[in-house]
């Protein structure tokens, strides 16, 4: 018998039909914060990120990437193409709050689980579809991405050296933040349903949230209709803001306003640029920003980096070194914020996650159980979600159905 959810979404049921890491980053956040959730996985495979592995969680046959995004979920194994597993479905939704999927669009209709069908029988469901390109426009059918969504949505451009090609983020951002996004339709939603009873579809395309957080480059855009270069880690509205070679590395400096330039200036044997027209504010340092960098490059180059922090931090002055995930997870901070947990695992292992990064004081997230292993819950879902007997689930185990 698993924990019992605790937290801020403690009472709210989740049916999630998600796989890969969009729609599971979306309903970790909800497990996290205290919601049940009964993940659905198709028989013997499973959800696909199983597979993607090496590397495994030490010790263990589970996959660090499917670990790492499907902590405080039930796994229950169902095939929905058949019709006594969307059966299956339906009794459970009778006690489900929230159903996130992501299934290309109409996919979920062929079983008879879309959303306008749901809503018929259930109409205090809120139901998360999450897809590339959301439920309308012409993209519409097409398979999304994370890839794909960064070059569409304009990230991989501004990415990457001035004169190389576009890169894309090392991290799967278009998917995280679709997740995310999703996350927070969900509880506007379910703060919808507590005042007036009603539930809601929540349309999530993830070329939309990658559109969404383009911030201050979207907006660049807009005001200038000019494409914006890539910058290499230059700030396309600061300067100097970047990374500079040290006398043994790098270092970031963040030079975030004039105040800060000028007491840069005063610390470190430069007051001559303060009086140098070309160095007078920051927008006409952004549009010098070559002579800035060859400028600070050999000023940067007669400490190391360790000193460069000392000295920065004295001053107030935004500064950090570039470091490997190995500097990272060790890093005393982020030691001191517990951003690293240990959970038991069904495979009597201990396995380490990476926290969950929202700090509520009264109803914190909590880590009740790490991913599961496939079909872990089957029984007991179906046993006590459901209230199915032991002959039936035998007699859909032998079906195939589960």
């Amino acid at each position: 018998m698993s924990a019992p959810p605790t937290g801020p979404l403690s009472g709210l049921r989740v049916l999630d039909l998600t796989r890969v890491l969009a729609g599971p980053t979306c309903t970790q956040m909800l497990g996290d914060l205290g919601a049940e959730v009964i993940k659905i996985e198709r028989p013997e495979a499973g959800d696909d990120t199983r597979g993607f592995a090496p590397p495994f969680v030490p010790k263990t046959k589970e996959s660090a990437y499917f670990v790492g995004v499907n902590r405080n979920k039930k796994s229950v194994t169902l095939d929905i193409a058949k019709p006594e597993g969307q059966a299956v479905i339906l009794k459970l939704l009778e006690s489900c709050d929230i159903l996130v999927e992501n299934f290309k669009v109409g996919a979920l209709a062929k079983y008879g689980l879309g959303y306008e069908q749901l809503a018929a029988k259930f109409p205090r469901l809120i139901y998360c579809s999450i897809t590339g390109f959301g439920q309308t426009g012409p993209y519409a059918p097409r398979p999304g991405y994370d890839a794909l969504i960064q070059a569409m949505g304009g990230v991989m451009s501004l990415t990457g050296e001035p004169k190389g090609s576009p890169q894309k983020v090392g991290v799967p951002v278009a998917d995280l933040f679709a997740g995310l996004y999703g996350c927070i339709g969900i509880l506007a939603a379910v703060n919808h349903r507590h005042a007036t009873g009603e539930g809601q579809q929540i349309d999530i395309g993830m070329l939309d949230t990658h559109v969404a957080w383009l911030a201050n480059q979207g907006m660049n855009y807009l005001a200038t209709g000019e494409n914006p270069p890539r910058l290499g880690n230059q700030h396309p509205n600061i300067a100097p803001y970047q990374e500079f070679p040290t006398k043994d590395g790098y270092i970031i400096l963040a030079v975030g306003n004039d105040p800060t330039f000028e007491r840069f200036c005063k610390a470190f044997g430069q007051e001559h640029l303060l009086s140098d027209p070309r160095f007078a504010t920051n927008p006409i340092r952004v549009q010098n920003r070559d002579l800035v960098t060859e400028t600070l490059t050999p000023v940067m180059q007669s400490k190391t980096t360790a000193e460069w922090i000392t000295a920065l931090e004295a001053q107030k002055i935004g500064c950090g070194p570039i470091n490997t995930l190995k500097d990272v997870f060790s890093d005393p901070h982020v030691q001191a914020r517990n951003m690293v947990v240990e959970m038991p695992h069904a495979s009597g292992e201990t396995v380490q996650v990476i926290a969950n990064p929202v700090k509520l004081s009264r109803t914190p997230p909590s880590y009740r159980s790490a991913a599961p292993v496939l079909g872990q819950h089957t029984q007991e879902v179906l046993r006590e979600v459901v209230g199915m007997s032991e002959a039936e689930i035998a007699g859909l185990k032998e079906k195939g159905i589960l």
